[in-house]
């Protein structure tokens, strides 16, 4: 639990790093970006006083310093309007067409509901021009590519996450299935010696009340070994009851529980079939059951729901137990999380791969409150 909660941990303050980075950057960005808004509107006031002196000039006034500011101007684009708004002239506009001069006008009008304009008199309050300007191509690209940064950055972050879950994901399954494997090799050797020595009592003590018990317990390991060898390959799912899948885990768990736990069944009338791998299936479903009884500490109530819906089976087991923490509840089927002392957190995990990688189906805690229990759901497609 320490561990996944340090995960946790890292995972957010990752998040917030690259969060301040973002936001650093946008913020060095928008200061840069301001300061050049500065530049080109102090350009765009020298522009205009050079207009304003070409339009007041006389014959003997030297215009060379005047033009060679007006000609200097070759990023930023500039409408002048009248004070009726028509254009009176126009610089670094590509708008060309029939109604080119009509769509020069709409330009300088948005360009002066901005309020990016400079405004020239010239004696009279009603004769003046206004000079609109806009921001330069490099400057919007500039403004721009902040956020295209930080979207090429985002793309190869998600790319770099998905490519790491994907190899964690890859090198845990080697692990199942080569965990399994050898655990149903190594079971194998004494299930088999077992086997044979419960023979061999059953010939000289064919009497003895304990034999038919330690059948039993043998055939159960044989059993589990069987479940393991299927952990390691894809098991192909067949036909089969859910009604006798779900009787057989309750028998089972019926002689190796308490008698203050009582297991309840809610079933259909009806036969409920569905394409499943029973040996597998069972053991999801014993295993949520035997959470339930730890949860409850030996004493409370179990009930199991068989559901038909429209596209799907679903099963439900609803405990009276301790319930789980709010903030625990998406780590359940997080391999090694668990709250017992002695627990691997591996059971639910378990139990997830078989539900969703075998059997395309789903299993999640629809709702759980603390001293009141927990109902875990799962959902398998019809036939």
């Amino acid at each position: 639990m320490q561990w996944t909660d340090r995960i946790r941990q890292v995972k957010i303050w990752l998040v917030v790093a690259a969060v301040l980075i973002a936001v650093a950057s946008l913020l060095v960005s928008h200061l840069l970006v301001r300061d050049l808004q500065k530049e080109e509107r102090a350009k765009m006031e020298l522009w205009a006083q050079a207009m304003h002196k070409l339009q007041e000039a006389d014959e003997t006034t030297d215009l060379s310093l005047v033009i060679n500011v007006i000609e200097g101007n070759n990023t930023i684009p500039v409408i002048v309007l009248d004070a009726a708004g028509h254009v009176n002239d126009y610089r670094n506009v590509d708008i060309e067409g029939d109604d080119a001069e009509e769509r020069i006008a709409q330009y300088g009008q948005k360009m002066r509901k901005a309020g990016d304009y400079i405004k020239i008199e010239y004696g009279d309050s009603t004769d003046y021009q206004l000079v609109c300007y806009d921001e330069s191509t490099m400057l919007k690209r500039l403004t721009q590519w902040p956020y295209v940064q930080l979207g090429i950055v985002m793309i190869f972050v998600v790319v770099a996450i998905f490519a790491l879950l994907s190899s964690k994901r890859a090198e845990q399954n080697k692990v199942w299935v080569g965990l399994s494997k050898e655990t149903a090799h190594q079971l194998g050797t004494p299930i088999s010696s077992l086997m044979a020595w419960v023979e061999i009592l059953k010939e000289n003590y064919p009497d003895d009340e304990l034999i038919p018990e330690l059948d039993k317990d043998v055939k159960r390991l044989q059993l589990i070994a069987e479940r393991f060898s299927k952990i390691g390959s894809l098991p192909e799912p067949v036909d089969a009851s859910m009604n006798e899948v779900l009787e057989h885990v309750i028998d089972y768990m019926d002689r190796r529980t308490s008698q203050k736990v009582q297991i309840t069944r809610h079933f259909p009338n009806h036969d409920v079939r569905v394409k499943m791998n029973a040996s597998l299936f069972e053991w999801v479903i014993e295993n949520l059951c035997k959470n339930a009884v730890d949860a409850m500490e030996g004493a409370g109530r179990i009930d199991l729901w068989l559901f038909e819906e429209d596209e799907r089976v679903a099963v439900e087991v609803i405990d009276t137990g301790k319930g789980i923490k709010k903030k625990d509840v998406k780590n359940v089927f997080t391999p090694g999380f668990t709250t017992k002392k002695r627990g691997w957190g591996l059971g639910l995990s378990l139990a997830r791969r078989i539900v969703e990688e075998y059997h395309k189906g789903r299993i999640f805690v629809k709702e759980s409150e603390l001293g009141k229990g927990t109902t875990f759901r799962i959902e398998l497609r019809r036939n």
